[in-house]
């Protein structure tokens, strides 16, 4: 896959540009340029190299990281782009002694400064027990590491399914209109598990056909809209009756309908 640049606007004017960058085998690599200031950053580091590539055809400079959680696929740049920029790097404060180069930690309800823009910091522990995810709402979007995929939900290797049902009620409750910029290019294997447990879902057979679609031809599924994850993505709809009812779990509280979805998917 190639490098894609998607440009975003507030109240109708060009505001930013975000640099969706492939990486290793599944990432993806964010940077997010505000035009007004020039400043840069980087949600989370996969591939220095990968990222140096771009700030360097893009005339950019590095003012900050982001991290979402401490996985290596999302830190394993920071030390040689901090070396190579002087930017600083900012982490969930759960998780900084587990983080390369760490200068700042940050939690719920803080705001991150990016030039002209604001991102606003939710805690989302469950894949990872500090586990955070950057919401820019003037530009409508949001990165949110590995808590939330486009028709998926990441693996609980730290949390618990309790945990993350609380972390994907929180990204639930964000705006329809929201693009959804997760870390990994998932959603074709998503899509089969999606429909194995929804397969009357007229939506979402529409969105498996169109990411089946993209996937033949090598293009990203992301960002996707959180009003179009409401509708499909079966892991933020563990409160709704019908899927309860396919599972056979009609009275059981919803963070257990989350935990049978989940468990199915590890096992898919």
């Amino acid at each position: 896959m190639s490098l894609y640049l998607h440009s975003r606007t507030v109240s109708g004017k060009p505001a930013a540009i975000i640099a969706q960058i492939p990486c290793l085998q599944d990432n993806y690599g964010f940077l997010v340029h505000d035009l007004a200031s020039s400043k840069t950053a980087a949600v989370d580091t996969p591939d220095a190299e990968a990222i140096n590539k771009v700030l360097v055809e893009q005339n950019w400079s590095l003012d900050i990281i982001l991290n979402t959680h401490w996985h290596g696929d999302h830190t394993g740049g920071n030390k040689a782009l901090k070396a190579q920029w002087g930017c600083r790097i900012i982490a969930p404060g759960g998780e900084h002694s587990k983080i390369p180069a760490c200068d700042q930690t940050i939690g719920e309800g803080e705001t991150v400064q990016l030039g002209n823009l604001q991102a606003q910091v939710i805690e989302t522990p469950g894949h990872t027990a500090g586990h955070i995810i950057y919401y820019f709402a003037d530009i409508a979007a949001a990165f949110v590491g590995d808590t939330l995929f486009s028709l998926g939900c990441g693996r609980l290797f730290e949390g618990s399914a309790e945990q993350m049902w609380r972390s994907l009620k929180k990204l639930r409750a964000l705006p329809d209109d929201t693009d959804i910029f997760c870390a990994h290019e998932y959603s074709k294997a998503n899509a089969d598990y999606a429909l194995s447990v929804d397969p009357e879902n007229e939506a979402l057979v529409e969105r498996a056909r169109q990411i089946t679609d993209l996937r033949a031809k090598d293009k990203p599924t992301i960002p996707s809209a959180l009003g179009l994850e409401k509708k499909t993505n079966p892991f933020l709809r563990a409160d709704n009756d019908d899927m309860a009812a396919r599972l056979g779990m009609e009275d059981a509280p919803a963070a257990q309908v989350f935990a049978r979805l989940r468990q199915g998917k590890d096992n898919f």
